[in-house]
């Protein structure tokens, strides 16, 4: 190939690369999707985890839901109050915000609870309800097999003594543990009230005995002691309507199980 040759496919080359450079620039402009500097802003506000706490698919999910007012400002369970009140001033509103934490509503622990038998290997508690319901006489009760330990990325709950425990100071209340527990014993609940009830079997209280020394037996004695009316009994169950609650201890005090501390 002579020189002529040789600079004349340079051109074409050249040639050919600034025109598709044009057609994509054009392109781009053209179809270019508008970012939403509100999006952006919530974005950089929210802690990254991408953990799911607060119902979406991540970070990128939530920030677009907060933007289009689907999402309420405080929804990252994750960044709390500090997280909230930046995202209150990109919105221009005033967050009020309530810390909440993960609760295990489950007192029955290896010297409480009965068992119905041992089990020695490696078993999730998905896996062990499949097997008798649990090792446990109650039906309802925590397994102490761990699948909230490992769900939980903020190691915030552990398993002691055949129940699963969880370290309010590093909870941040992000829900895993609760979709992790096969049997719904975790709720969410405010972070600032003292008085729980930590049972949740819907046994007749005869039937509660039997299999636990500590469970909730539905007698209401709680419920006539509260000067707030925060307190019910259904399915022979104590229930503690927290915006109710003023924590003053009498459901407490008067519960002849102890079941609600």
């Amino acid at each position: 190939m002579n020189m002529t040759g040789i600079i004349f496919a340079c051109l074409v080359v050249g040639g050919v690369g600034v025109v598709i450079g044009l057609l994509l620039g054009i392109a781009g402009r053209k179809f270019a999707v508008e970012t939403d500097e509100k999006v952006v802003a919530i974005r950089d506000a929210l802690p990254g985890s991408n953990c799911g706490g607060c119902g979406y698919a991540g970070c990128d999910a939530l920030a677009e839901a907060v933007a289009k007012g689907e999402a309420p400002a405080d929804a990252c369970p994750v960044g709390g109050a500090a997280t909230a009140e930046k995202i209150g001033k990109i919105l221009g509103i005033e967050v009020e915000t309530v810390r909440k934490i993960a609760f295990v509503k489950c007192a029955g622990t290896c010297d409480k609870a009965g068992m119905k038998y041992e089990y020695s290997g490696n078993m999730s508690c998905k896996e062990a309800v499949y097997v008798s319901g649990g090792p446990k006489k109650c039906s309802y009760g925590c397994m102490g097999y761990g699948s909230c330990v490992e769900a939980c990325e903020f190691d915030a709950i552990k398993i002691e003594n055949g129940v699963a425990v969880v370290d309010k100071e590093k909870c941040v209340a992000c829900g895993k543990c609760a979709k992790a527990c096969p049997k719904g014993l975790i709720e969410i609940i405010p972070y600032d009230k003292k008085y729980r009830v930590q049972c949740n079997s819907k046994d007749k209280g005869v039937e509660v005995n039997k299999v636990c020394s500590t469970g909730c037996i539905g007698c209401s004695i709680c419920v006539k002691k509260c000067p707030n009316e925060a307190v019910t009994v259904t399915d022979f169950l104590a229930h503690i309507d927290y915006k109710e609650c003023v924590n003053c201890g009498l459901c407490a005090q008067n519960c002849p199980k102890k079941v609600i501390r």
